[in-house]
C-alpha cells in the first residue's frame, strides 16, 4: 500500500553527448627526419669540385648550368669545376687521386669507371640519398626515369652513380632514296636489309666509273657499341653470367652476315669522307651513327639542299632492341656535408627543366620521362630523334661490370679485323674465339 501511494519519480535517460577529440588524443604523424646526419646549416658555404670530361657545346652548357646552380641554391654551396679532355684522362685522373687529399667530389665518368673506383673504395652509394625522406627524390621522381637508365648504375642493392647523359648508336637509313630503288619501308629483317643494301651497291655499278663501284651499301662502322649491337639484333651478345663469351651461335651468326654482306658489296669502308658527308651525298643508303650526330647530319643535307627524307632505325635481325650507354654522376667520398652537397647538384641537375636544356644541346635522350614535355619544339625540329626515343622500351644496357671497359675494345678490334683482313666467312668463328681467348688473359 506504501508503494502504492509513493510519488512514482522517473528515471531519466541522460541524452548521448558526441565529444570530439581534444588535440592532445589526436594521431600526430611524425615529421619525417634524415637518415644521412647532416643539418641545412651544415651546407652553408661548401664548395665542391667536379671533374668532366665534356668540351665544346657540353662543356659549355654545363658550366653555364654550374653558375646557375650557384646563383641560385639555397644553402651557399659552391661548384668549381675541371674539365679532363676526354674519359681516359678522366678515368687516370681520378684513379690517381683517390688516395689523395685534393681528389673531386663529382666525377663525370662512365658506369665501369664507377665499379672500378668501387673495388678501390673510391665510390659513395647513392641508394640512401636517394630515398633520404628530406633529401631525396622521391617515388614519383624515380618512377620518372627508364629502368635502362635508372638501373645502368645499380649494382645489388647500391647505386653507384645517377645518369647524367645517355645516347645510342642506330642506322641512318635514307627513305626518299629507297623509295627509288623501289623499297616502300625500312628493312624489318635481315634479309630486308641485305636486298636493300645490294640494291644500293648495284645502282652504283650500272655507271661506266669503275671508282665507286664500292658505294651505295652499308658503310661499315667498327665501333664497339656498334659491333654489339649487331650481335644483340642476332639474339647474342657479350656478357654470361658475371664474365664474357663471345663464341656463341648467334654471334657467329651476327658476324657472318655483316662479313657476307661485305664480301658481296653491299657493305663498305671508305677513308676520304665521313660518315655524316657520305650518307648526305648518297655515297650510302645506311650509315651508323649516335644521336649525337643527328644534328650534324640534318645541317649536311641543308649545306647540299637536299630534300631526302631519312630516319634512324633499329639494327635487323631476330629482335628489335639497340645498346645505350652513356656517363654517370660519381659521388666520390668526403666528409658527410660535403657529399650531400654534391648529391644536391646532382638531384638539381636531374631535375625535369634543367635535363630540358641539355637535350636540346646535345640531342641525347631525356633521362625523365617528363622531360618529353618541354622538349616539344626539339622533338618537331628532329623527328630521327623521336623515332630514337620511341625505341627506349626495348633498349638494352652494356655490361655492369668494370671490365666492360677493357672488353669494349676487345669487341671492337675483332669486329674490325674481319674487315681490315681478307678472310673467309668460314672463320668468323675463329675471330670470336680469339676474343674469347684475350678476355681471359685481361680478367685474369
Amino acid at each position: 500500500m506504501l508503494s502504492a501511494c509513493a510519488t512514482r519519480v522517473e528515471t531519466a535517460t541522460p541524452p548521448e553527448v558526441t565529444r570530439e577529440a581534444s588535440p592532445a588524443a589526436a594521431t600526430i604523424t611524425p615529421a619525417p627526419v634524415s637518415t644521412l646526419g647532416v643539418e641545412a646549416e651544415s651546407l652553408r658555404g661548401i664548395v665542391i669540385m667536379a671533374w668532366h670530361p665534356w668540351f665544346g657545346p657540353e662543356a659549355s652548357l654545363f658550366e653555364t648550368q654550374v653558375a646557375d646552380f650557384n646563383a641560385a641554391n639555397e644553402w651557399g654551396i659552391t661548384v668549381l669545376t675541371a674539365g679532363q679532355s676526354n674519359y681516359a684522362e678522366l678515368f687516370n685522373n681520378v684513379t690517381a687521386s683517390l688516395a689523395a687529399p685534393d681528389k673531386p667530389n663529382l666525377v663525370i665518368g662512365l658506369p665501369e669507371h664507377a665499379l672500378f673506383w668501387d673495388e678501390r673504395s673510391g665510390v659513395v652509394d647513392l641508394a640512401p640519398y636517394v630515398s633520404d625522406p628530406i633529401w631525396g627524390m622521391g617515388a614519383d621522381a624515380v618512377a620518372d626515369f627508364p629502368s635502362v637508365f635508372w638501373e645502368q648504375d645499380v649494382v645489388g642493392e647500391r647505386r653507384l652513380g645517377m645518369p647524367a647523359e645517355r645516347t645510342t648508336r642506330l642506322l641512318f637509313y635514307n627513305e626518299t632514296w629507297a623509295r627509288e630503288l623501289g623499297f616502300g619501308a625500312p628493312p624489318a629483317s635481315a634479309d630486308d636489309f641485305r636486298e636493300q643494301a645490294c640494291k644500293a651497291n648495284a645502282s652504283f655499278r650500272q655507271n661506266e666509273d669503275p671508282k665507286d663501284d664500292a658505294f651505295g651499301g652499308w658503310l661499315v662502322d667498327t665501333d664497339p657499341i656498334t659491333a654489339m649491337s649487331w650481335l644483340l639484333a642476332f639474339g647474342g651478345g657479350v656478357q654470361e653470367a658475371q664474365g664474357y663469351r663471345f663464341l656463341r651461335p648467334e654471334n657467329v651468326d651476327a658476324f657472318r652476315f655483316v662479313k657476307t654482306i661485305f664480301d658481296e658489296g653491299c657493305a663498305f669502308r671508305l677513308t676520304d669522307t665521313t660518315a655524316v658527308d657520305a650518307f648526305a651525298n648518297r655515297r650510302a643508303l645506311f650509315v651508323t651513327g649516335g644521336l649525337e650526330d643527328i644534328a650534324a647530319q640534318s645541317r649536311a643535307f641543308l649545306t647540299l639542299s637536299s630534300a631526302d627524307e631519312w630516319t634512324l632505325i633499329p639494327f635487323p635481325g631476330e629482335a628489335e632492341t639497340m645498346a645505350v650507354y652513356g656517363s654517370s654522376y660519381i659521388v666520390i667520398p668526403s666528409d658527410d656535408a660535403s657529399q650531400l652537397a654534391t648529391w644536391l647538384f646532382v638531384r638539381w641537375l636531374l631535375e625535369p627543366e634543367n635535363q630540358a636544356r641539355w637535350v636540346s644541346t646535345t640531342g641525347m635522350f631525356p633521362l625523365r620521362t617528363s622531360t618529353l614535355d618541354l622538349v616539344a619544339d626539339y622533338a618537331s625540329a628532329h623527328p630521327q630523334w623521336v623515332q630514337a626515343v620511341k625505341l627506349l622500351p626495348f633498349a638494352q644496357g652494356t655490361p655492369r661490370l668494370a671490365s666492360w671497359r677493357l672488353i669494349r675494345l676487345v669487341l671492337g678490334d675483332g669486329f674490325e679485323f674481319m674487315f681490315r683482313v681478307d678472310m673467309p666467312v668460314g672463320q668468323v668463328a675463329t675471330i670470336l674465339a680469339d676474343m674469347d681467348r684475350a678476355v681471359e688473359d685481361l680478367v685474369k
